[in-house]
């Protein structure tokens, strides 16, 4: 799922390199870290799991779908990396899911629900709602089938899962029914709103108006999301992990086999740990694992840090990326 991904991260840095000198790069730092925060937000879904709307379907909608899959893909890395939040050998995968096929179904069915209506159309927050809702849910369909299909591709001599344990036939209906009604519908109502608020407020970034494009994100969405940053805490009201995000230790107690039992149809899980699984569990050691810093003593107070340090880190990110292609930019003048 690297393989896969990198030639649309190449492909996107080439399209898009001259605008980041102008509104891009500012719009995708912004976006960037709206899709981090609004990963933090966790929401409960049918067999006690959770799950959490993305952004990309608004994303997609402002930048275009090759700056969005860069956007999203910044914020699923820094999760991987600093928050052990999906994972390294996981983040290939993530970032062809939710980035790049999330941004380019956001963007074709925006534009094609949107196709011939006018600015002031309701037509048009169908469209977004839509996008939003689709994107979501194309996302969560091939990560089912990339679980689905592990069970197949690897495992034992005596045909034990290597990795993900459950065949299509489960992991299908167990990550399609609550992103289906309940992500899905969120990532919709969030795609719908936000549209509404721009068409009305900033037209430009939504291609309604006429006016010249911004230079740089406006205030009022910086002061969003920063309100967006002190609700976080909210995000962890919603107990339980996401489907398939299992670690070895899951499968090493009575309460979690449990749980993934609960959450997968009533289908057994495994007794032990698949080997591939705890083989690769240390592979990686985030510094702030599951947004919680180990020398905050409040739950809640460690969750709004690590997303104000995964903000920062995003803008960190950029505006070096920025310098950087500048100065590249000008040692060939």
């Amino acid at each position: 799922m690297y393989a896969a991904s990198a030639p649309c991260w190449w492909m996107a840095l080439r399209l898009t390199r001259r605008k980041l000198f102008g509104r891009t790069l500012p719009l995708l730092s912004l976006f960037a870290a709206f899709s981090f925060v609004t990963m933090m937000f966790n929401l409960p879904l049918p067999g006690g799991t959770t799950g959490h709307a993305v952004g990309v379907g608004i994303a997609a909608i402002v930048l275009g779908p090759w700056a969005s899959l860069l956007a999203i893909s910044l914020a699923l890395t820094i999760q991987a990396l600093f928050f052990g939040d999906g994972g390294i050998t996981t983040l290939g995968a993530n970032c062809f899911n939710m980035a790049i096929a999330g941004s380019f179904a956001a963007w074709g069915i925006y534009r094609l629900v949107s196709l011939g209506s006018v600015a002031e159309s309701k037509r048009r927050v169908v469209a977004a709602a839509l996008a939003g809702y689709v994107a979501i849910n194309v996302s969560a369909l091939l990560a089912a089938i990339e679980f689905g299909i592990q069970p197949m591709l690897f495992h034992d001599a005596t045909g034990v899962p290597l990795y993900a344990p459950y065949s299509l036939g489960v992991a299908i209906p167990a990550m399609m029914a609550g992103h289906l009604t309940i992500a899905g519908v969120a990532e919709a109502v969030m795609s719908a709103g936000l549209f509404s608020y721009l068409r009305r407020n900033e037209p430009a970034l939504v291609g309604i108006s006429a006016r010249a494009p911004l230079e740089r994100a406006p205030r009022r969405l910086w002061g969003a999301l920063a309100v967006v940053l002190l609700l976080t805490p909210l995000g962890i009201l919603a107990s339980g992990a996401a489907w398939g995000e299992w670690a070895a230790k899951d499968f090493t107690s009575t309460a979690g086999r449990a749980q993934i039992t609960a959450a997968s149809g009533n289908s057994a899980a495994p007794v032990v740990a698949p080997s591939g699984l705890a083989r690769l569990a240390n592979l990686w050691t985030a510094p702030l694992p599951e947004y919680a810093p180990h020398f905050v003593k409040s739950a809640a107070f460690g969750y709004m840090l690590s997303a104000m340090f995964g903000v920062g880190l995003i803008l960190a990110v950029v505006w070096i990326a920025g310098l950087w292609m500048k100065r590249a930019a000008e040692s060939k003048r």
